[in-house]
């Protein structure tokens, strides 16, 4: 089975490839009556790219979205739900000249010998970040079913390179500050250093990764499916479908092996009628469940691979060592547009879940 799909109910799967005629998704199991028009994902493509375009790419589509179904009169009918933007702004010339030289860093050389050849190489093809595109385009109708059950997914940057934010954010800070910043940060004094770190690596022909975190607020308690299907098991995988994701930590993370148990505990109160914990290590899951609390994960972002610098890597043709340098219109850190991308994929987990726990039926009451 190829692995173009995620979810149990709802399920979405993805299509197109960087310089391929469209990217786009089709969302089966929505749930009936949910509004839904393409100016709610236009929105949300929209702030996809940063307004300063010196941390960013040169290729900036329009991406115009366009419904093919499963939307009637402006509501979801139930059926699968097709949404897809056209790629324009393509220019494949620079990787016909380095078709046969793999990219270090990127999965040409894979690709390449797991499809024998037959892989579209330009622009990375089906494992370009402009994929992420598509996971937006569902992550629009996951969160619009969240909200309606009070559920808000936030994600927003911590640190780029070793600039790094400690502060702790309230959800309408978040919401505030971080469209102000082009590096998403909400904090924006360490936003303005980032994004400095962001235009000197671009003028060494260099890059530069960092962090992006995201909280959950309003989850439900019990969510989830253990074992394999364990709620933070599958934010994790459908973290991981981001190119460019090396790594994915809940609450406390990798900490919690340094801390004791007395330490990492979350005590249990109850607060206004409501069972609280008084700390959050556990990242809002336990056992696989959600616990009622914030979700909290931080997902380690990769430095872009294609850099101005000569490299070493290999003529596959000739089988002899050669060297490469990467031309073309490429993000000198890619954290930016990830914020959104990430924001989106947890949405799309939790709605997942959501609908499999019950707590949003597939036929949805007016509002």
């Amino acid at each position: 089975m190829a692995g173009n799909s995620i979810g149990k109910e709802f399920i979405v799967t993805s299509f197109g490839e960087s310089h391929g005629k469209v990217v786009g998704v089709v969302v089966d199991g929505c749930p009936a009556g949910l509004p839904l028009s393409e100016a709610d994902f236009q929105e949300e493509l929209d702030r996809r790219i940063p307004a300063e375009r010196k941390i960013v790419s040169a290729r900036i589509e329009k991406d115009n979205v366009k419904i093919l179904s499963g939307v009637f009169n402006g509501f979801a009918t139930g059926a699968p739900i097709a949404v897809m933007v056209e790629n324009k702004e393509t220019n494949s010339n620079d990787y016909e000249a380095i078709k046969d030289l793999p990219r270090p860093g990127h999965s040409d050389y894979p690709a390449r010998i797991k499809y024998g050849g037959f892989n579209d190489y330009r622009g990375g093809g089906r494992f370009s970040g402009r994929i992420t595109v598509a996971l937006i385009l569902a992550g629009v109708i996951a969160k619009k079913l969240l909200n309606r059950y009070n559920v808000d997914v936030l994600a927003y940057t911590i640190a780029i390179g070793n600039i790094k934010s400690t502060k702790k954010f309230t959800a309408e800070e978040i919401r505030k500050n971080r469209s102000q910043a082009s590096t998403r940060c909400p904090d924006l004094s360490c936003a303005e250093r980032m994004e400095e770190a962001i235009i000197a690596a671009k003028a060494a022909g260099d890059s530069v990764g960092g962090v992006v975190e995201c909280i959950a607020l309003n989850m439900p308690v019990g969510v989830g499916e253990p074992l394999f299907d364990a709620l933070d098991a599958d934010l994790a995988k459908a973290v991981f479908a981001i190119p460019a994701v090396k790594g994915v930590e809940f609450g406390a993370g990798f900490r919690a092996a340094e801390l004791m148990g007395s330490q990492n505990n979350d005590a249990f109160l109850v607060e206004g009628g409501k069972v609280v914990t008084a700390t959050e290590n556990a990242g809002g899951v336990l056992g696989g469940l959600s616990n009622g609390m914030p979700i909290e994960l931080r997902v380690a972002i990769k430095p872009t691979p294609s850099i101005a610098k000569e490299q070493r890597t290999v003529n596959l043709s000739a089988m002899e060592n050669a060297s490469i340098t990467v031309k073309g219109r490429h993000d000198p850190c890619v954290v930016p547009k990830a914020v959104p991308a990430i924001e989106a994929v947890v949405a799309i987990t939790l709605a997942d879940h959501m609908i499999r726990s019950g707590v949003i039926p597939k036929v949805l009451k007016a509002h």
